[in-house]
């Protein structure tokens, strides 16, 4: 946290939680910043992709 913290001190906008374990140890209540977890944003992706009424050739 104190790491997140540094960042926002210089600037940053929003933290990218870009490992599939690390929201095990920190999350949206770590900061003020907005947080982006991959992994959850990657599985409703798949899901909605997976889902689609649109043959997957249109898609690609």
């Amino acid at each position: 946290m104190d790491q997140i913290e540094r960042l926002r001190q210089a600037g940053t906008e929003d933290v990218i939680l870009g490992c599939t374990e690390i929201t095990m140890l920190i999350g949206a209540g770590n900061t003020d910043l907005p947080v982006f977890d991959t992994t959850r944003i990657h599985a409703e992706a798949s899901m909605e992709f997976a889902l689609a009424k649109t043959p997957t050739a249109d898609i690609l």
